[in-house]
């Protein structure tokens, strides 16, 4: 007998429009207020059409950012995170298309760069997931597809951006705490997440001469299209952690403007853990 499905712990590139939510997650809190903290600065956001993505791209304008978007297939999504980034004062550059192809990856940089002139902050946060619940469920098509989206792109994305990042800039990468504790009906896409934490301890230490840092943020269950779009069910989500309630996109984007600032500066290699209370090993 099949074990019940859990719910997954983030992400929110797959098909999937915040406006169908039901409650509509909130993206910024009404009384943030930026202080310049990245003034001046361009930043890049995979999957920064919804949810954890958006909420980076409107706090990093918040605080000063020009933005760039990746995003999927959701264009009306993606408008309206164009819409809270120019609400915000800055601009918004989407890039629409599939970032398992490695010259979409390349591309997005470089258009990126073409735009605004140059690039300070990478955000790798798109990624994909197709829940089972037994190991013999997990089609090659979705493997491939999992292991293309969630950490490949990550690869050639970075390959790109180190040819304009320089000292002092950063690259910040979305894991989960899949990685940390597992999970009974996320096989493919917990280990994709556990390679994204020692790809970023990895990375960290190469580009620690460059002054390049590269950290992470860890989510555990947050409130985006991906867990409607994916389940039928959701009235229990993110109940299970200590906290007792999910998540909002607006208690992740402060921890992304923390690691693209000043404020992270002897911070390199680390990963944030903002997942309702759960304790994960290092």
């Amino acid at each position: 007998m099949s074990k019940p499905k859990e719910f997954p712990e983030q992400d929110q590139s797959r098909p999937g429009t915040e406006k169908q939510m039901n409650p509509e997650p909130e993206i910024i809190r009404k009384n943030y207020r930026g202080s310049g903290k990245l003034e001046g600065k361009v930043a890049l956001i995979t999957g920064g059409d919804s949810g954890i993505g958006r909420s980076a791209a409107v706090h990093f304008a918040k605080e000063g950012a020009q933005v760039a978007i990746a995003y999927l297939s959701e264009d009306n999504d993606a408008k309206e995170t164009r819409r809270m980034v120019e609400e915000a004062g800055q601009q918004c550059l989407l890039l629409k298309g599939d970032l398992r192809h490695e010259d979409f990856c390349k591309k997005i940089v470089q258009d990126t760069v073409a735009h605004y002139g140059k690039l300070n902050v990478l955000v790798n946060n798109a990624g994909t997931q197709f829940p089972e619940n037994e190991p013999e469920e997990v089609t090659s098509n979705h493997l491939r597809e999992t292991f293309e989206t969630n950490i490949y792109a990550y690869f050639f994305t970075v390959q790109e951006a180190l040819h304009h990042l320089s000292g002092g800039d950063c690259i910040i990468n979305t894991t989960s705490v899949t990685a940390y504790r597992g999970s009974t009906h996320l096989l493919d896409y917990s280990s994709t997440k556990g390679a994204i934490t020692s790809y970023t301890r990895s990375l960290s230490k190469m580009l620690a001469e460059r002054n390049i840092r590269v950290n992470a943020v860890a989510p555990g269950p947050i409130w985006t299209p991906l867990i409607p779009s994916t389940f039928d069910q959701v009235e229990d989500f993110g109940k299970k952690v200590p906290l007792g309630r999910a998540g909002q996109p607006s208690e992740l984007g402060p921890a992304y403007v923390f690691l693209a600032c000043e404020d992270s500066s002897y911070m390199t290699g680390q990963v944030l853990h903002i997942n309702g209370g759960e304790i994960v090993g290092a």
